[in-house]
Protein backbone atom coordinates (compact mmCIF):
# COMPACT_ATOMS: atom_id res chain seq x y z
CA UNK A 1 0.00 0.00 0.00
CA UNK A 2 2.96 2.16 0.75
CA UNK A 3 5.32 1.15 -1.93
CA UNK A 4 3.98 4.66 -4.25
CA UNK A 5 4.86 6.48 -0.79
CA UNK A 6 8.43 5.39 -0.63
CA UNK A 7 8.62 5.66 -4.22
CA UNK A 8 8.19 9.46 -3.44
CA UNK A 9 8.95 10.22 -0.69
CA UNK A 10 13.05 8.68 -0.77
CA UNK A 11 14.11 10.25 -3.61
CA UNK A 12 13.15 13.63 -2.42
CA UNK A 13 15.16 13.02 0.78
CA UNK A 14 17.81 11.84 -0.55
CA UNK A 15 17.91 14.66 -3.09
CA UNK A 16 17.34 17.61 -0.38
CA UNK A 17 20.21 15.79 1.70
CA UNK A 18 22.69 15.92 -0.94
CA UNK A 19 25.14 19.02 0.25
CA UNK A 20 25.97 21.28 -3.52
CA UNK A 21 28.56 23.72 -2.68
CA UNK A 22 29.46 24.63 -6.18
CA UNK A 23 27.02 27.42 -8.51
CA UNK A 24 27.82 25.73 -11.44
CA UNK A 25 26.22 22.71 -10.42
CA UNK A 26 23.34 23.79 -9.24
CA UNK A 27 22.58 25.38 -12.43
CA UNK A 28 22.97 22.38 -13.97
CA UNK A 29 20.62 20.42 -12.10
CA UNK A 30 18.29 23.55 -12.55
CA UNK A 31 18.95 23.40 -16.58
CA UNK A 32 18.64 19.10 -16.57
CA UNK A 33 15.32 19.66 -14.01
CA UNK A 34 13.96 21.46 -17.14
CA UNK A 35 15.01 19.09 -19.43
CA UNK A 36 12.93 16.66 -17.37
CA UNK A 37 9.87 18.18 -17.50
CA UNK A 38 9.74 17.64 -21.25
CA UNK A 39 10.83 13.75 -20.78
CA UNK A 40 8.48 13.08 -18.70
CA UNK A 41 5.41 14.88 -20.48
CA UNK A 42 6.31 13.19 -23.27
CA UNK A 43 6.12 9.58 -21.64
CA UNK A 44 3.02 10.51 -20.37
CA UNK A 45 1.77 11.12 -23.92
CA UNK A 46 3.17 8.04 -24.95
CA UNK A 47 0.77 6.39 -22.58
CA UNK A 48 -1.91 7.99 -23.56
CA UNK A 49 -1.59 6.41 -26.50
CA UNK A 50 -2.50 2.88 -25.28
CA UNK A 51 -5.61 3.37 -23.15
CA UNK A 52 -8.37 1.12 -24.03
CA UNK A 53 -11.60 3.39 -25.64
CA UNK A 54 -9.80 5.97 -26.50
CA UNK A 55 -12.40 8.77 -27.57
CA UNK A 56 -14.38 8.01 -24.58
CA UNK A 57 -11.31 8.77 -22.43
CA UNK A 58 -10.04 12.02 -23.91
CA UNK A 59 -13.73 13.25 -23.06
CA UNK A 60 -13.44 12.28 -19.73
CA UNK A 61 -9.69 13.78 -19.07
CA UNK A 62 -10.97 16.79 -20.24
CA UNK A 63 -14.11 17.21 -18.38
CA UNK A 64 -12.07 15.96 -15.27
CA UNK A 65 -9.34 18.54 -15.43
CA UNK A 66 -12.15 21.29 -16.04
CA UNK A 67 -14.62 20.54 -13.29
CA UNK A 68 -11.34 20.44 -10.98
CA UNK A 69 -9.71 23.68 -12.25
CA UNK A 70 -12.84 25.41 -12.08
CA UNK A 71 -13.67 24.14 -8.80
CA UNK A 72 -10.11 24.68 -7.12
CA UNK A 73 -10.05 28.20 -8.71
CA UNK A 74 -13.12 29.35 -7.28
CA UNK A 75 -12.89 27.88 -4.17
CA UNK A 76 -9.29 29.82 -4.07
CA UNK A 77 -10.16 32.92 -4.83
CA UNK A 78 -12.87 33.36 -3.06
CA UNK A 79 -10.88 32.69 0.19
CA UNK A 80 -7.87 34.98 -1.10
CA UNK A 81 -10.25 38.12 -1.32
CA UNK A 82 -11.30 37.57 2.03
CA UNK A 83 -7.88 37.10 3.60
CA UNK A 84 -7.17 40.35 1.86
CA UNK A 85 -10.43 42.34 2.99
CA UNK A 86 -9.32 41.19 6.41
CA UNK A 87 -5.97 41.60 6.21
CA UNK A 88 -4.76 44.26 3.22
CA UNK A 89 -1.48 44.39 1.58
CA UNK A 90 -0.74 47.17 1.06
CA UNK A 91 1.86 48.84 -1.81
CA UNK A 92 3.32 52.22 -3.25
CA UNK A 93 4.17 50.51 -6.22
CA UNK A 94 3.09 51.62 -9.73
CA UNK A 95 3.14 48.65 -12.45
CA UNK A 96 5.74 48.42 -15.05
CA UNK A 97 5.97 47.22 -18.27
CA UNK A 98 5.44 43.74 -18.51
CA UNK A 99 6.94 41.26 -20.84
CA UNK A 100 4.39 39.47 -23.53
CA UNK A 101 1.50 37.17 -21.58
CA UNK A 102 1.09 35.60 -25.01
CA UNK A 103 4.46 34.60 -25.60
CA UNK A 104 4.53 33.62 -21.64
CA UNK A 105 1.20 31.50 -22.72
CA UNK A 106 2.64 30.21 -26.00
CA UNK A 107 5.76 28.65 -23.48
CA UNK A 108 3.22 27.18 -21.13
CA UNK A 109 1.45 25.84 -24.16
CA UNK A 110 4.73 24.04 -25.66
CA UNK A 111 4.20 21.45 -23.08
CA UNK A 112 0.93 20.44 -24.19
CA UNK A 113 2.70 19.91 -27.66
CA UNK A 114 4.91 17.75 -25.91
CA UNK A 115 2.43 15.52 -24.82
CA UNK A 116 0.48 15.42 -28.13
CA UNK A 117 4.19 14.27 -29.83
CA UNK A 118 4.19 11.32 -27.29
CA UNK A 119 0.43 10.84 -27.95
CA UNK A 120 1.13 10.50 -31.77
CA UNK A 121 4.45 8.47 -31.58
CA UNK A 122 2.33 5.93 -29.06
CA UNK A 123 -0.05 5.42 -31.73
CA UNK A 124 2.21 3.40 -33.98
CA UNK A 125 1.76 0.94 -30.95
CA UNK A 126 5.39 0.12 -31.23
CA UNK A 127 6.52 -2.53 -29.03
CA UNK A 128 9.50 -1.02 -26.96
CA UNK A 129 6.68 1.66 -26.26
CA UNK A 130 4.92 -0.79 -24.34
CA UNK A 131 7.83 -0.10 -21.33
CA UNK A 132 6.39 3.37 -21.24
CA UNK A 133 5.27 2.78 -17.59
CA UNK A 134 8.76 1.69 -16.26
CA UNK A 135 10.43 4.35 -18.30
CA UNK A 136 7.77 6.70 -16.08
CA UNK A 137 8.70 5.39 -12.64
CA UNK A 138 12.75 5.91 -13.41
CA UNK A 139 12.25 9.52 -15.05
CA UNK A 140 10.01 10.20 -11.78
CA UNK A 141 12.58 9.28 -9.08
CA UNK A 142 15.15 11.22 -11.10
CA UNK A 143 13.03 14.26 -10.88
CA UNK A 144 12.52 13.68 -7.33
CA UNK A 145 16.06 13.42 -6.76
CA UNK A 146 16.92 16.72 -8.72
CA UNK A 147 14.13 18.26 -7.13
CA UNK A 148 15.43 17.27 -3.39
CA UNK A 149 18.36 19.00 -4.34
CA UNK A 150 17.04 22.10 -5.66
CA UNK A 151 15.12 22.85 -2.48
CA UNK A 152 17.65 21.49 -0.09
CA UNK A 153 20.44 23.85 -1.76
CA UNK A 154 18.14 26.85 -2.11
CA UNK A 155 19.18 30.32 -0.58
CA UNK A 156 15.55 29.84 1.63
CA UNK A 157 16.58 29.19 5.37
CA UNK A 158 13.64 28.27 7.68
CA UNK A 159 13.82 31.30 9.90
CA UNK A 160 13.20 33.41 6.33
CA UNK A 161 10.50 31.36 5.66
CA UNK A 162 8.63 31.28 9.23
CA UNK A 163 9.14 35.21 9.66
CA UNK A 164 7.96 35.83 5.86
CA UNK A 165 4.29 36.10 7.39
CA UNK A 166 2.14 37.02 3.96
CA UNK A 167 3.88 34.11 2.11
CA UNK A 168 3.37 31.48 4.57
CA UNK A 169 -0.35 32.85 5.26
CA UNK A 170 -0.98 33.18 0.97
CA UNK A 171 0.20 29.53 0.66
CA UNK A 172 -1.59 27.91 4.09
CA UNK A 173 -4.61 29.57 1.91
CA UNK A 174 -3.77 27.98 -1.59
CA UNK A 175 -2.81 24.76 0.40
CA UNK A 176 -6.23 24.25 2.30
CA UNK A 177 -8.62 25.86 -0.06
CA UNK A 178 -7.11 24.04 -2.60
CA UNK A 179 -7.74 20.24 -1.11
CA UNK A 180 -11.89 21.77 -0.17
CA UNK A 181 -11.73 22.47 -3.98
CA UNK A 182 -10.70 19.02 -4.94
CA UNK A 183 -13.52 17.30 -2.21
CA UNK A 184 -15.95 19.27 -4.28
CA UNK A 185 -14.36 18.27 -7.50
CA UNK A 186 -14.52 14.44 -6.65
CA UNK A 187 -17.98 14.80 -5.21
CA UNK A 188 -19.22 16.82 -8.71
CA UNK A 189 -17.82 13.70 -10.74
CA UNK A 190 -18.64 10.70 -8.10
CA UNK A 191 -14.76 10.16 -7.96
CA UNK A 192 -13.16 8.64 -4.71
CA UNK A 193 -12.28 11.71 -2.19
CA UNK A 194 -8.55 10.64 -1.80
CA UNK A 195 -8.64 11.46 -5.66
CA UNK A 196 -10.25 14.58 -5.59
CA UNK A 197 -7.69 15.48 -2.69
CA UNK A 198 -4.44 13.76 -4.84
CA UNK A 199 -5.19 15.79 -7.56
CA UNK A 200 -5.71 19.58 -6.08
CA UNK A 201 -2.20 18.77 -4.06
CA UNK A 202 -0.09 19.47 -7.55
CA UNK A 203 -0.41 23.41 -6.98
CA UNK A 204 0.29 24.05 -10.49
CA UNK A 205 3.20 21.91 -10.45
CA UNK A 206 1.95 20.27 -14.05
CA UNK A 207 5.16 17.89 -14.56
CA UNK A 208 5.34 16.54 -11.40
CA UNK A 209 1.34 16.04 -10.66
CA UNK A 210 0.53 14.27 -14.53
CA UNK A 211 3.58 11.82 -13.85
CA UNK A 212 3.01 10.80 -9.99
CA UNK A 213 -1.09 10.40 -10.65
CA UNK A 214 -0.73 8.67 -14.15
CA UNK A 215 1.73 5.89 -11.79
CA UNK A 216 -0.83 5.58 -8.83
CA UNK A 217 -4.37 5.90 -10.28
CA UNK A 218 -3.91 5.57 -14.28
CA UNK A 219 -3.14 7.86 -17.67
CA UNK A 220 -6.90 9.15 -17.40
CA UNK A 221 -6.21 10.94 -13.97
CA UNK A 222 -2.90 11.34 -14.48
CA UNK A 223 -3.39 13.50 -17.80
CA UNK A 224 -6.18 15.32 -16.02
CA UNK A 225 -4.01 16.53 -13.50
CA UNK A 226 -1.77 18.18 -15.43
CA UNK A 227 -3.94 19.84 -17.63
CA UNK A 228 -5.64 21.11 -14.22
CA UNK A 229 -2.34 22.70 -13.24
CA UNK A 230 -1.18 23.90 -16.55
CA UNK A 231 -4.68 25.85 -16.88
CA UNK A 232 -3.66 27.20 -13.22
CA UNK A 233 -0.37 28.67 -14.96
CA UNK A 234 -2.20 29.81 -17.80
CA UNK A 235 -4.76 31.48 -16.14
CA UNK A 236 -1.92 33.35 -13.43
CA UNK A 237 -0.12 34.45 -16.41
CA UNK A 238 -3.20 36.63 -17.80
CA UNK A 239 -4.93 37.61 -14.75
CA UNK A 240 -2.07 38.33 -12.10
CA UNK A 241 -1.65 42.24 -13.84
CA UNK A 242 -5.99 42.66 -13.00
CA UNK A 243 -5.34 41.05 -9.97
CA UNK A 244 -2.50 43.10 -8.52
CA UNK A 245 -4.37 46.38 -8.78
CA UNK A 246 -7.14 44.72 -6.00
CA UNK A 247 -6.07 41.62 -4.40
CA UNK A 248 -2.23 41.20 -3.96
CA UNK A 249 -2.78 38.12 -2.16
CA UNK A 250 -5.23 36.71 -4.94
CA UNK A 251 -2.53 37.40 -7.73
CA UNK A 252 0.00 35.58 -5.38
CA UNK A 253 -1.92 32.91 -4.02
CA UNK A 254 -3.21 32.27 -7.99
CA UNK A 255 0.53 31.16 -9.24
CA UNK A 256 0.45 28.19 -6.67
CA UNK A 257 3.88 26.02 -6.32
CA UNK A 258 5.22 28.48 -9.60
CA UNK A 259 5.22 31.55 -8.06
CA UNK A 260 8.79 30.83 -7.03
CA UNK A 261 10.22 30.23 -11.12
CA UNK A 262 7.96 30.58 -14.09
CA UNK A 263 5.18 33.28 -12.61
CA UNK A 264 7.96 35.03 -10.52
CA UNK A 265 9.00 38.01 -13.33
CA UNK A 266 5.12 38.50 -13.97
CA UNK A 267 4.52 39.20 -10.19
CA UNK A 268 7.94 41.40 -9.79
CA UNK A 269 6.78 43.44 -12.29
CA UNK A 270 3.08 43.64 -11.44
CA UNK A 271 3.59 44.13 -7.82
CA UNK A 272 6.87 45.77 -7.30
CA UNK A 273 10.00 44.35 -5.51
CA UNK A 274 8.21 43.67 -2.05
CA UNK A 275 6.13 41.01 -3.92
CA UNK A 276 9.34 38.86 -4.51
CA UNK A 277 9.92 37.33 -1.03
CA UNK A 278 6.83 36.12 -0.59
CA UNK A 279 6.10 34.54 -3.72
CA UNK A 280 9.47 32.93 -3.12
CA UNK A 281 8.48 31.72 0.10
CA UNK A 282 4.97 30.62 -0.96
CA UNK A 283 6.08 29.06 -4.14
CA UNK A 284 8.52 27.20 -1.80
CA UNK A 285 6.00 26.10 0.53
CA UNK A 286 3.50 24.67 -2.00
CA UNK A 287 6.60 23.08 -3.96
CA UNK A 288 7.46 20.65 -0.89
CA UNK A 289 3.87 20.67 0.10
CA UNK A 290 2.74 18.98 -3.26
CA UNK A 291 5.02 15.92 -3.51
CA UNK A 292 4.09 14.51 -0.21
CA UNK A 293 0.45 15.19 -0.13
CA UNK A 294 0.11 13.43 -3.49
CA UNK A 295 2.50 10.56 -1.84
CA UNK A 296 -0.11 10.78 1.01
CA UNK A 297 -3.23 10.56 -1.04
CA UNK A 298 -1.97 8.56 -3.08
CA UNK A 299 -0.99 5.43 -1.13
Amino acid sequence: MYSGLLIILIPLIVGYLIPIRKPNLLHAINKLLSWMVYVILFIMGISLAFLDNLSSNLVMIFKYASVFFLCILVVNLMALWLLERRKPWKTQHRQEALPSRLHMALDSLRLCGVVVAGFLLGLTQWHWLTYASQASEAALIFLLVLVGAQLGNSSMTLRQIVLNRRGMLVASVVGITSLGGGLIAALLLGLPLKTGLAMASGYGWYSLSGIVLSDAFGPVIGSAAFFNDLARELCAIMLIPTLVRSSRSSALGLCGATSMDFTLPVLQRSGGLDMVPPAVVHGFVLSLLAPILMAIFSA
